[in-house]
């Protein structure tokens, strides 16, 4: 009888078709795309496959975590001869590498507390979109491997406090933890909470990769008291984060309010955030600090490629310069002005191992950050249930049912584990490849197959230009007023 009854409700109801045709069978249908991802993930994916991190990164990052073999057997599983495939040339005497070289001390000369930072660091990641014992999770990983935890723009909170790691204070449009009732910047509540001596920087966001120019919005079933208290809003009202800052509207005054927040700050470094999008408005930036001698400590660029708890569609395929080309041009432009000596360039965007480190290292960055590899650290599985709040492993979620699962414990070693493992790997390579510094890692060293049988440097595909004051090799054009 339940079954009859299914039957002929079935064959009536209109939004259906194939339950309509097929009243009881239909349901597989519904079954099967239910556990397609799973199907895919553990058995038909290859160990090359998988988006946007493939089996054999994510098994990297884990067995790196869990301090366990971290070799491969048997050979190169990548074909060599695809257009793509990219390598570094190693040298004839390799040398010798300290750990303690790869620190960089950012702080412009504007700068009266500058920081000295691991070349990896932990990307912004807000609690709210991460669970409190991942974030706590994240910052002891940080306080136990001596690195840096970024906050993400959801503020600073307890659990970021609660770990004890050094944290870059992430800005975003919304001010969260700095606002007054209006929702515009508050000094009185910013020079109050950066003064907690766990905020080394604060990092101005501007846009971020997955999604450039789009704001957010914090529903209101999700604005509970403590979310609320953390980012200065009323509890249980839907709060948007918008588009663009209110406190600046132009690159001039976007630098104004940079050395209001280091004056606020008593000199710790600030920062920007951004996805490039249109060069001339970087460029522009750059012409207004080297004419005015005001620039951020450092600016970090998010390539297109990073990642999100959610994003429209069209904004993760479609806007935004990936990370590479991104580099490349900020350090033209930098160099161009005469501003490189006083900004370091942070990267972001899919950045877990040392080769990635070093070939962002070798367009320009001084310094990497990592989102989602620190999130397989912790115990990603990949289940790309980021915005649904179920996230099986208790990281993206907020039910308890699902993130005490998660041992702050445990999870804090494998974070630093995992950082630690990937800075001796970082190092293993700069010794394999002859480069005996920071420095000395350049991008005519580094190699990819553009077509079949012809390879090209980073450096030509990045840098070179056809005659001065030209277009460089990458099809970017110089500006020159």
């Amino acid at each position: 009888m339940p079954l009859q009854f299914v039957y002929w409700h079935n064959i009536r109801q209109p939004r259906h078709s194939v339950l309509r045709n097929y009243p009881l069978l239909g349901y597989l249908r519904y079954f099967f795309e239910s556990i397609r991802p799973e199907l895919r993930q553990y058995f038909f994916e290859s160990d090359l496959d998988g988006k946007p991190f493939s089996r054999r990164q994510r098994s990297i990052v884990y067995q790196r975590a869990k301090n366990v073999r971290q070799t491969v057997p048997f050979g190169m599983q990548t074909n060599s001869q695809e257009v793509g495939f990219e390598w570094i040339a190693h040298t004839m005497f390799p040398v010798h590498v300290k750990e303690e070289d790869l620190r960089v001390t950012v702080g412009s000369s504007r700068c009266s507390q500058p920081y000295s930072a691991s070349i990896y660091n932990i990307s912004a990641m807000s609690y709210g979109s991460l669970s409190k014992t991942a974030v706590t999770a994240l910052s002891a990983g940080a306080k136990l491997g001596g690195f840096a935890h970024n906050t993400g723009e959801g503020g600073v909170s307890p659990f970021h406090i609660e770990g004890g790691g050094d944290l870059i204070w992430q800005i975003g449009t919304g001010y969260f933890g700095c606002r007054d009732s209006s929702g515009n910047f508050s000094e009185e509540l910013f020079e109050e909470q950066v003064g907690h001596p766990q905020i080394k920087m604060v990092e101005l966001k501007l846009s971020q990769g997955a999604k450039p120019g789009h704001g957010g919005i914090l529903p209101a079933a999700k604005n509970t008291p403590e979310i609320a208290a953390i980012r200065k809003v009323v509890p249980f009202t839907t709060v948007a984060s918008p588009p663009a800052h209110s406190a600046f509207h132009d690159q001039f005054t976007m630098l104004l309010f940079i050395d209001k927040l280091r004056v606020l700050s008593k000199g710790k470094p600030i920062g920007i955030k951004l996805c490039i999008g249109n060069k001339q408005e970087f460029e522009r930036l750059c012409q207004e600090m080297m004419h005015n001698q005001i620039f951020p400590d450092f600016i970090t660029i998010d390539g297109a490629e990073g990642g999100t708890g959610a994003a429209p569609l069209e904004f993760t395929d479609s806007l935004g310069m990936p990370l590479y080309d991104a580099l490349a041009f900020a350090q033209s432009m930098l160099q161009k002005y005469n501003l490189r000596d006083e900004i370091k360039i942070i990267a972001a965007g899919k950045i877990i191992t040392g080769v990635d480190i070093i070939k962002a290292i070798s367009l320009g960055a001084d310094i990497c950050y990592s989102a989602r590899g620190m999130m397989f650290a912790l115990g990603c599985i990949q289940a790309l249930q980021c915005d649904s709040g179920r996230c099986p492993v208790g990281i993206a979620t907020q039910d308890e049912n699902l993130y005490k699962g998660l041992d702050v414990t445990d999870k804090r070693v494998r974070v630093a584990n995992f950082h630690g493992n990937t800075i001796k790997s970082t190092i293993e390579v700069m010794e394999a490849c002859g480069f005996s510094g920071l420095d000395a890692i350049t991008p005519d060293k580094i190699f990819r197959r553009v077509e079949a049988g012809r390879t090209r440097s980073f450096k030509e595909l990045y840098f070179e230009t056809t005659e001065p004051g030209g277009i460089l090799a990458n099809g970017h054009q110089l500006i020159y007023n």
